[in-house]
């Protein structure tokens, strides 16, 4: 299985209509929906469709027609996620409508199209990675040598960390792969930094 790294964006056109791609890792998805949203408001429809691993490691998948006829765009997108094993991704493809109707053929081939040409743009940029779990974990330390923790934590990646303060005590709340988790407990027990 494979993810995508970095936002990617590649712009298709047919018979006068305009497919927005974007292809982007699923923990963006909200986000960028919204401030696509507010990007295009002129655009006639925002076609999703994505797959992520959940806490069960099942993998989810959605997808929308968005007012497009039903089937002819959400599930074209998701069958190229599907089809490249790409999980923790998502794709919105924005239209603008041209003048003239495509047809349901049309539509499947042009929203399938449009992520397949994002996604040799991610291919060519190197913007994709092999799938590795990810876990949370909870460590907490002496707020004075926060900065010390924090400086070690930059030497692995991935890495998302989000922190809690109380009084004179950090929490971080780290999420990565196993293997970084585990590095990261045993530099804090070596160091005689955690609490």
């Amino acid at each position: 299985m494979k993810t995508i790294n970095k936002l990617t964006q590649i712009t298709y056109e047919v018979n006068k209509s305009k497919f927005i791609c974007y292809l982007m890792s699923y923990s963006e998805y909200t986000k960028n929906m919204q401030e696509l949203k507010s990007e295009h408001p002129k655009a006639r429809h925002y076609v999703y469709a994505y797959r992520y691993i959940n806490e069960f490691d099942q993998i989810v998948e959605n997808q929308s027609d968005d007012g497009e006829p039903k089937g002819s765009s959400g599930p074209p997108a998701l069958a190229v996620l599907r089809g490249n094993d790409l999980v923790n991704t998502a794709a919105i493809i924005v239209r603008y409508f041209g003048g003239i109707k495509l047809g349901v053929g049309g539509l499947v081939r042009a929203y399938g199209k449009s992520v397949n040409l994002a996604l040799d743009q991610v291919l060519r940029s190197n913007n994709i990675s092999n799938y590795t779990k990810q876990m949370t974990k909870t460590f907490s330390i002496k707020l004075s040598l926060l900065s010390t923790v924090e400086f070690y934590l930059k030497s692995l990646t991935p890495m998302s960390i989000e922190r809690e303060f109380f009084g004179e005590k950090c929490t971080l709340f780290i999420t990565s792969t196993e293997e970084n988790l585990d590095q990261v407990e045993s530099y804090l027990a070596q160091n005689n930094i955690a609490q």
